[in-house]
């Protein structure tokens, strides 16, 4: 692989869809995985890679570990493969147990803990980028900064971002912390819209009934970070299982666009954020082959949806007129 290629490879910025290996590993309990399972996530891999797909999105805990591991395991079965893709995981969420609730863990002994985890099950000696899953209340920004930085200078990962963090939380970690922040990954999608409208219902009491900080994609912006977005496909609720009126107009609007334009509902969906100037970068969760297929024009082709298009597709999921 020439320097050209690393580095198309190991800049998350760069990725137009990433593939998200939460449904990987079989249930979120701990009995053990088998063959079937490293079979279905060797299959869901080959379909990612098939469309173009080279990023690959983890957390510690998804399926209690087994999605990474299940990985591990693809990648030992296909040689060469590590080094054509970019691995992106996740650290600071304890999950509930039978003895104590879930809670949030961004001690600095915590993060090398689950990034040396990290590693043996992805069987990798290196994590391309390492983000902080949630903004842990009790975190000393110093002793976060010092083992980020302990975990690039001794090679075991690349690049630091955040997930589901705030412009001014981002900010005062940066403060902190000489290696950039290269990511930050929110729930965004058609359906999940708070991100957007808090931009437009500044000075209206609609405003304060909504939880995003306003700014947080705008300072990504200023300061070149990557937003990534999380359930970007809504879970479905705009492509067959609607669950409100205004979410069955919306599926019936996304399905005539795609006959439109010549592809398929998701793709159509994954086009309204990437059309964002923000370049959002979606990270697209399902474990089904067909459905990661469907997704291949988001790879291929840039996003077709004309300013009006845009904006009909977000007026029809709102239900309402802007105000």
């Amino acid at each position: 692989m020439t320097d050209q290629q690393a580095r198309t490879v190991t800049d998350i910025r760069t990725h137009r869809l990433i593939y998200g290996c939460m449904g990987l590993g079989g249930g979120w309990d701990h009995q053990p995985y088998g063959a079937p399972e490293i079979d279905a996530a060797e299959a869901a891999i080959a379909a990612a890679l098939e469309i173009g797909i080279t990023a690959f999105d983890h957390a510690d805990i998804y399926r209690q570990g087994k999605s990474e591991a299940v990985f591990g395991e693809v990648l030992s079965r296909t040689p060469g493969l590590r080094a054509r893709i970019l691995l992106q995981t996740k650290c600071g969420i304890h999950l509930p147990s039978d003895t104590r609730p879930g809670y949030y863990d961004l001690r600095g002994t915590h993060i090398r803990h689950s990034v040396e985890q990290s590693l043996t099950r992805l069987r990798t000696d290196v994590i391309d980028v390492l983000l902080l899953h949630r903004p842990d209340p009790l975190a000393d920004p110093e002793d976060v900064a010092e083992a980020l930085t302990a975990l690039h200078r001794q090679g075991l990962v690349r690049h630091f971002g955040v997930s589901n963090m705030a412009a001014a939380q981002i900010a005062y970690l940066q403060a902190h912390l000489d290696l950039p922040l290269v990511v930050n990954q929110l729930q965004m999608s058609l359906a999940d819209r708070d991100w957007l409208e808090a931009g437009v219902l500044v000075n209206t009491s609609p405003a304060a009934e909504l939880g995003f900080p306003l700014g947080t994609v705008e300072h990504c912006r200023l300061n070149r970070i990557g937003v990534q977005a999380w359930g970007p496909l809504a879970r479905g609720r705009l492509t067959g299982a609607a669950q409100t009126p205004a979410q069955q107009a919306t599926a019936e609007h996304v399905a005539a666009l795609a006959d439109q334009h010549g592809t398929t509902p998701e793709t159509i969906l994954l086009w309204w954020l990437q059309r964002h100037p923000a370049r959002i970068v979606p990270v697209i969760g399902t474990a089904r082959p067909e459905r990661i297929r469907a997704c291949a024009d988001t790879v291929r082709r840039e996003p077709e949806l004309t300013h009006e298009q845009w904006y009909e597709l977000w007026l029809t999921a709102r239900g309402e007129a802007l105000p």
